[in-house]
């Protein structure tokens, strides 16, 4: 069973989630927010495994509230849903510690999709933001960055665990890295959570950010 809390300024969208959530077993609306400040409050008090994190709100925003609960190191994950398909959003969402990005039009099975892998400790970016958000911290990563070798976090893992990263860095999904190195989906899910646990990166969205940061990994040209 994963519990949601649900945040949005809009009663008829927190109306429509509800709805949605429950008419699956595995899901259970723990409660609802109208805006940061009451997200940050519940999410304390309820402690969700997700909690559906709106942007656009009176008073505190989305981010705010984002960074402000995984601040707090609890055990809830924050999974942003907007209508704006804009990049600050999804840098300002991604900064903040947030798990995941999908916009508001994503189909009711993308959205639970979505809920399922950041409850359980994977990530998720809507798939027309990807390669944006990929590009994005490329235009920050060095040419060359010779003191990569002696991070400690990196002399840590072994040299599949590096190729593994290296993978994750790309955006490579669990399968498509299982066809690359020929390995079951299974034996990669283990490798990515051991290599996620070496660098201490809270999810896969880190971890790419770690692999850009230490020139492990650009976009590749199309």
């Amino acid at each position: 069973m994963t519990t949601v809390l649900i945040v949005d300024d809009q009663p008829l969208q927190r109306y429509g989630f509800h709805l949605l959530l429950d008419s699956v077993p595995e899901t259970e609306v723990l409660g609802e927010a109208a805006h940061g400040a009451e997200a940050v409050r519940k999410a304390a008090e309820l402690r969700p495994d997700v909690v559906l994190m709106d942007v656009r709100m009176p008073g505190m925003d989305g981010i705010e509230a984002t960074r402000r609960i995984v601040a707090a190191g609890g055990r809830s994950r924050v999974l942003v849903l907007t209508t704006f398909d804009l990049d600050e959003y999804v840098h300002a969402a991604i900064r903040a510690g947030a798990s995941g990005f999908l916009l508001k039009d994503a189909r009711p099975e993308e959205l639970l999709a979505g809920i399922r892998a950041v409850a359980s400790g994977d990530a998720v970016i809507a798939p027309a933001l990807t390669r944006r958000l990929l590009d994005e911290f490329a235009q920050y990563v060095p040419a060359h960055r010779g003191d990569s070798a002696e991070d400690p976090r990196l002399a840590s893992l072994t040299d599949r665990e590096r190729e593994i990263l290296v993978a994750v860095g790309k955006g490579w999904t669990n399968g498509e890295i299982a066809a690359r190195f020929v390995l079951s989906e299974s034996t990669v899910k283990t490798h990515v959570g051991r290599v996620l646990a070496k660098i201490g990166a809270r999810d896969r969205i880190q971890a790419v950010i770690f692999a850009y940061d230490h020139g492990l990994a650009r976009p590749s040209v199309d």
